[in-house]
């Protein structure tokens, strides 16, 4: 969508396979862990290589771990340890990383740093993990926002429901887990990746100016339940 509409473009992520099937015109694409400081690091200088500046930063990266190795034993301490780390690794720790390595080539006035946050932060994920992760993103968004207010930077963070056609739910979902979800909907239907990606780009253009340290819910009034 940014791409679409006349933006450079930088996607980042661990596969490089996966980075390079985008099909998104002109985008450039550099393969890193966003949880080692070391590919940050690589990261922050590719950046200061090709672009000089950051207009807008948009942190996706993040799961609740199906796509990760299973915790190594079977202690049932271990594992609640492994889940959490993973969790906190792939959804904070990550977006924490990378905005504190590109804070000063943030443009200003102007730039924008938006997190994926979830549905979950506010009710909760099954082990909890998940949505502990993903809860830590909004303090250090208001933090954040205050932090870089002044500079004439917003941050804000958009927390979706149930999106389909994404790896998030491993490689199929089951058509009671589907319909409940939908069914928690006031609208009906599941949200897509383009609910998600409209709202980023309206928070990214100037229309959204004054509009910061705020979370958005994009679920389909499924937080609220019924």
């Amino acid at each position: 969508m940014f791409a679409a509409g006349g933006d450079r473009v930088l996607l980042l992520g661990r596969r490089a396979e996966v980075l390079e099937k985008a099909e998104v015109p002109g985008a450039l694409t550099c393969a890193a862990d966003l949880a080692e400081p070391e590919d940050v690091r690589g990261v922050a200088a590719f950046v200061e290589r090709e672009f000089g500046s950051v207009d807008v930063l948009v942190h996706s990266a993040g799961g609740s771990g199906l796509l990760e190795p299973d915790a190594p034993g079977d202690d049932p301490l271990d594992a609640v340890a492994h889940t959490w780390t993973v969790n906190f690794r792939l959804n904070t720790l990550t977006a924490v990383l990378l905005t504190e390595a590109l804070k000063p080539r943030l443009a200003e006035p102007g730039g924008r740093v938006l997190f994926l946050s979830s549905i979950a932060a506010y009710r909760g994920s099954g082990s909890g993990a998940y949505a502990a992760a993903k809860a830590g993103l909004h303090p250090y968004a208001h933090d954040l926002a205050r932090e870089l207010g002044p500079r004439g930077v917003t941050v804000n963070v958009v927390a979706p429901g149930y999106i389909e056609d994404t790896e998030f739910f491993g490689d199929a979902m089951a058509e009671e887990r589907r319909a409940r979800l939908i069914g928690e909907t006031s609208n009906g239907r599941a949200g897509t990746p383009g609910d998600v990606a409209e709202t980023l780009h309206w928070l990214a253009s100037p229309g959204a100016g004054h509009i910061t340290s705020q979370i958005i819910q994009v679920n389909g009034g499924a937080e609220r339940g019924h």
